[in-house]
């Protein structure tokens, strides 16, 4: 409870301000009056006591006539004090889990918050931040809340983490509060692994929910966001135009003494057998003895020991220095490399002396074997294509007559060469990425013997591609064959004829519009497609096919769309079934001027591209989600294509010795969204997850296993990452983030000293009560006049 004064009760102030003016007044005249009259003599008459009692009598009268006309009141106010909102921002990263002031930095964290629980004049929200929004911790805050009032937010310092190399943290909530953003939390028990203070500070400043009157960001320094350049700039726009200051408590001043792979650079794409510069970056800090450190690249296979690509050395100075090696990698694909320093005696944190960095390698030429039955439009636009494209190194025969033509000239005099066939499928064969079968009978050319020998080059990783025409497929004496095993459609042989010369406009199927071999065509045509001649008759598709175009008026056996392109996977293989021999109006016809004829090397190049694997192209893909530490939960996301629903099935093995470490599963729908799998602990070195898609009821194929469709991701798990690749704490940054805002920047023992916003009083109950009665203060203004009128009289003034 606590009593006022208020010089009146129902008058406003701008009469109070007159009153009091009026006053101000007659005490003035009065002044004026009594000089005057002692100016003329009249002092001597009553003697300086006449002036005096005058002067007194004249004030008490004109106070009490002030006083009849304000009524003076007693205010009596009961409520309480309620502290502003501070914002406390805890790095959540796993840089924290270094050695700090006081242990860890995640100890030294922990007693910046006890200190600051200490303060009960603020109410306290404390939330955790790294990858994107903050999140609101979990438990209470020792002292938060303000006097009277309960806080706004739970809060609570983390269980402080072990020495460095430790998996533990605290667990940050998924919730937040009222106006909070909401964000994925990490998985229990994963710090964070990025640190980005700017997008804590933007999502707390669109808050719809009180703003606070001050944040506290408790760190180390080490930021992702704000950088070291533009530290004070990109605060101050993170903000928003939100006017409050960011004080800052380090929790780290000393740096580890440390040699470690700061960072890893490549200059270029990596192609196959071309070289590679690596720029890499190694830092030496805390005083440790740092001259020449030396630095060995190697590249992890998928049996056997990794293979050394480049040896050198950095030369240190300043505590810094860089080295370029370059490398070659002699296959394309995901491939790992190891980078890896000889650390002085002495290092502290061996867990960033080894760096893994993911290279996609492209090849440099793909080899392919293109074999066409005859001369056509399309056989001519397709060479043309590959034979046009540098990257590709193409072989090609063309038969330009079949045996059974009627000639009056020899052999010798017509064929250009002979048709090898004996020698390309089985001499040269392996030596091909990839075998292209246009409109071409395997019977006439004594191709049929040959036949399981281009299904086994399938099944050890080649990739075929057949073509439609009047002599492919069942036409082409291909059904009930070794290679129509490998094919993703069944070759229906009794159903009718075996070509539809009918004119139609293929479709695109769902898993067409959202496959990635399909992206660059769809981008310049649209769903919409060029009228084609007509179409090789095929069955279903085989399971685990991925079908991405369909006949609009054919169906299959089983009623379904009959397939006019379908992709599909055979063991370590891939093969494609195009039954349409008119691709080649994607680059001239009406249809293609719309896209000045790219559509036709767009629809091709993603085609072979998908056949070699290329990560742009491939039906599915996986990969850990944020990437991988050794020692903490891995979560894995696989995104499928829309409509490939089944039970997925994941393979992961180690590199080097091909050990399956775990085999998960999980089951994929129709829209084709992402599927999140836990994946557990990893040690450190390089892994392969192979994903493979079994369809639901599919029938068996080779040895009574379901035919799946199946894609392929390495990745490594490092133990230290790169929130440990640079160990060194950066208090400058806090400093400038502090002046920047106005701010403070103290130490964990001083964050109580922190000077935030002071507490508000809110009143819950006033009473008012008059001093006196109307009455009584009317009744002392009158004998207060009275008392100075005979006074006045008696001093001799009028």
């Amino acid at each position: 409870m606590t009593r006022s004064l208020a010089p009146s009760g129902d008058l406003s102030s701008l009469v109070v301000a007159i009153a009091c003016a009026v006053a101000a007044v007659s005490f003035g005249l009065l002044v004026v009056e009594l000089a005057r009259a002692r100016g003329r003599g009249d002092g001597a008459a009553g003697g300086l006591r006449a002036a005096l009692g005058t002067a007194l009598t004249g004030a008490l009268a004109v106070l009490a006539l002030l006083a009849a006309i304000l009524r003076p009141v007693v205010v009596a106010s009961r409520g309480s004090l309620v502290g502003p909102k501070v914002v406390v921002l805890v790095d959540g990263s796993r840089s924290m889990d270094l050695p700090g002031l006081a242990g860890t930095r995640r100890d030294s964290a922990a007693q910046a918050l006890a200190e600051l629980g200490k303060r009960a004049d603020v109410r306290l929200s404390r939330y955790l931040f790294g990858e994107g929004a903050p999140l609101l911790s979990d438990g209470p805050m020792a002292g938060e809340g303000a006097a009277g009032t309960p806080a706004s937010a739970p809060g609570a310092a983390g269980t402080p983490a072990s020495a460095p190399g430790a998996a533990s943290a605290p667990a940050p909530a998924s919730g937040a509060d009222a106006g909070a953003p909401a964000a994925a939390p990490p998985a229990p028990g994963r710090p964070q692994r990025r640190s980005d203070l700017s997008a804590a500070l933007e999502a707390l400043a669109r808050a719809a929910d009180e703003r606070p009157a001050a944040f506290v960001v408790v760190s180390d320094g080490r930021l992702d966001r704000p950088g070291p350049d533009d530290t004070a700039a990109a605060t101050r726009a993170a903000l928003e135009g939100l006017d409050v200051p960011v004080h800052t408590v380090a929790v780290a001043t000393e740096a580890v003494r440390d040699a470690g792979v700061r960072a890893v650079r490549t200059s270029g794409a990596a192609v196959a057998h071309q070289p590679l510069s690596l720029r890499i970056d190694i830092g030496c800090s805390g005083g440790l003895a740092c001259a020449e450190v030396p630095v060995a690249v190697r590249e992890l296979r998928e049996q056997g020991a990794p293979t050394t690509l480049a040896t050198g050395a950095a030369r240190i100075e300043d505590g810094a220095g860089t080295v370029e090696l370059g490398v070659t990698l002699d296959r394309a694909g995901t491939r790992i490399l190891e980078v890896a320093i000889q650390a002085p005696d002495g290092d502290e944190l061996p867990e960033n002396d080894v760096r893994y960095i993911t290279l996609d390698v492209a090849r440099d030429r793909i080899r392919v074997l293109h074999v066409a039955g005859r001369p056509t439009y399309d056989v001519r636009a397709l060479r043309m294509w590959l034979k046009a494209d540098a990257s590709v190194d193409v072989v090609a025969f063309f038969i330009l007559r079949t045996p059974g033509d009627e000639v009056n000239a020899s052999s010798d005099e017509l064929a250009l060469i002979p048709f090898p066939v004996d020698e390309l499928f089985s001499v040269h064969l392996s030596s091909f990425d990839a075998v292209v079968l246009q409109d071409f009978d395997a019977a006439p050319y004594g191709l049929t013997k040959h036949l399981p020998a281009l299904a086994q080059y399938v099944e050890k990783g080649g990739g075929l591609i057949m073509v439609g025409g009047p002599n492919a497929f069942v036409q082409g004496n291909y059904a009930r064959t070794r290679l129509a095993r490998v094919l993703p459609v069944d070759l229906d042989i009794g159903r009718g004829p075996a070509v539809d010369l009918g004119a139609f406009a293929p479709r695109i199927t769902a898993a067409g519009r959202t496959a990635p071999v399909l992206a660059p065509l769809l981008a310049l045509t649209g769903e919409r497609m060029p009228e084609m001649p007509g179409t090789n008759v095929v069955g279903d598709p085989l399971p685990g096919a991925t079908v991405l175009m369909t006949h609009p008026t054919r169906t299959t056996a089983s009623g379904a769309p009959m397939p006019v392109l379908a992709l599909g996977e055979h063991q370590s293989g891939r093969t494609i079934a195009l039954t349409l021999d008119g691709s080649h109006r994607l680059l001239f016809s009406a249809f293609a001027s719309s896209s000045a004829g790219r559509a036709h090397g767009a629809f091709w190049d993603a085609l072979l591209g998908w056949l070699m694997r290329d990560p742009r192209f491939e039906p599915a893909t996986i990969e850990p989600r944020g990437g991988c530490i050794a020692g903490e939960e891995t979560a894995l996301v696989l995104r499928p294509l829309a409509g490939q629903r089944g039970e997925a099935k994941v393979t992961i093995t180690r590199l080097g010795g091909g050990a399956v470490v775990r085999t998960l599963g999980a089951r994929v729908g129709d829209g084709g969204e992402p599927v999140e799998l836990a994946a557990g602990r990893f040690e450190p070195g390089g892994y392969a997850a192979t994903v493979e898609i079994a369809p639901a009821g599919g029938a068996a194929g080779d040895g009574g296993d379901p035919k799946r469709a199946t894609t392929r991701r390495d990745f490594a798990c490092e133990r230290g990452g790169d929130e440990w690749a640079d160990p060194r704490p950066d208090v400058a940054r806090l400093e400038a983030i502090a002046r920047a805002t106005g701010g403070a920047s103290v130490l964990p023992p001083a964050a109580a000293s922190l000077p935030l916003p002071a507490a508000t009083q809110v009143a819950s109950e006033r009473h008012v009560a008059p001093l006196l009665p109307p009455w009584a203060w009317t009744l002392a203004a009158a004998v207060a006049l009275g008392a100075h009128w005979i006074v006045r009289r008696r001093g001799g003034l009028a």
